[in-house]
């Protein structure tokens, strides 16, 4: 009697992935330490809160175990506050588990590469195959010679009989130039990323944190800037963006604008760009003698000019300007028209939901093409 093999779809009730009581606490307590900017006596006292309500813990293994595992695995340490006192801080080992949840929340679970992995139209003695042959010529490299393809154009033109290779058999594979890619990110942390009771600035560093995550793991020979920009504009380092808080800040997005071209001339890399997330009109600049113009009543034509001047300069230097504008006054969206016009750039109007896949999108798609 034949064995039937039966085909179809079988059904059960689905199971969660197992998770130790350390590493279910443990991904919450990364959420947690990322909306309190890093304050871990904070995120602490949410988790219980969160335990009372959801019964996170049990009698076996409880917050104050879990504080202690985060101890003996080094996420937290001993540190003296900026008062004077002590208390308990994450280590960098936590901060680089932070930007690979981010990482995984948004763009999902990305395989490390070991060079470059962005794809131009171009070929050349690149390191991605394309699959087209060519006949091989004096300077190519031994290791793109196709051994499978010569060998068939030996038998091909000199029998199998009297098998003999010359180098009229010889084919390379054509290959692909990955492109290279310098990007600044741009974060508004004007006070406007947390009024009217919606929190931007969180969403905004978790984007941060998953765009170093990948282009760090996957696109290791690009660079990545990270500057914020309220009434000044200056850089912050990727291990400080869990910390990064907003502040009593105007939007001085043409001190932004400045400080991301110069750091982009300082690049080696062909291919730049500018990512820039806002929220906010722009509503400061500083003037040469050091003092600040301000003007928080709609849009300033002083102002909003200035910004259309740095957009052009950097059209200019061939700098083209993405801007993921989280908020959705009309008027606004008229000031990020005529400011992409200028630049000649890109512009996403996007709430929160779904900021970091389209970032991650816009960034794939760049490095499929060659800016001129």
């Amino acid at each position: 009697m034949k064995n039937t093999i039966k085909k179809g779809f079988y059904f059960k009730t689905y199971e969660a992935p197992f998770q130790s009581p350390f590493e279910k606490l443990f991904s919450i307590f990364k959420e947690l330490i990322t909306h309190t900017s890093g304050d871990f006596d904070e995120a602490i006292d949410w988790l219980r809160e969160l335990d009372k309500e959801y019964k996170l813990t049990d009698e076996h293994y409880t917050i104050d175990d879990f504080i202690e595992d985060l101890k003996k695995k080094g996420y937290i340490r001993e540190e003296l506050k900026d008062d004077g006192t002590s208390g308990i801080g994450i280590t960098a080992k936590t901060e680089r588990a932070i930007r690979q949840q981010a990482l995984d929340n948004i763009f999902g679970n990305l395989k490390r590469s070991g060079t470059g992995n962005h794809k131009t139209e171009h070929v050349g003695n690149g390191d991605e195959h394309t699959g087209e042959f060519r006949e091989f010529h004096f300077g190519d490299g031994l290791e793109r010679i196709s051994l499978t393809e010569s060998l068939r154009n030996a038998q091909i033109n000199n029998g199998v009989a009297d098998f003999m290779l010359t180098e009229n058999d010889l084919v390379v594979e054509e290959t692909q130039y990955k492109s290279q890619m310098s990007t600044v990110l741009m974060i508004d942390i004007s006070h406007s990323m947390i009024l009217y009771g919606e929190d931007r600035i969180t969403p905004a560093k978790k984007v941060a944190m998953a765009l170093a995550e990948l282009i760090t793991t996957r696109y290791p020979k690009d660079t990545l800037d990270i500057l914020v920009f309220g009434n000044d504009a200056w850089t912050i380092a990727i291990r400080d963006l869990p910390y990064l808080k907003v502040g009593p800040f105007h939007t001085n997005t043409v001190a932004g604008l400045q400080l991301a071209m110069d750091l982009l001339r300082r690049k080696r890399n062909t291919n730049k760009q500018i990512f820039m997330i806002t929220d906010g009109k722009p509503s400061c600049v500083r003037e040469k003698d050091g003092t600040y113009y301000m003007n928080s009543n709609g849009l300033d034509e002083y102002i909003v000019d200035k910004c259309y001047n740095e957009a052009q300069q950097a059209r200019k230097l061939h700098i083209p300007i993405t801007t993921f504008m989280i908020a959705k006054d009309p008027y606004l969206q008229q000031f990020v028209n005529k400011f992409t016009e200028a630049n000649q750039g890109k512009a996403f109007y996007t709430g929160l939901k779904g900021l970091g896949e389209m970032i991650f999108e816009d960034y794939e798609t760049n490095r499929k093409k060659r800016i001129k």
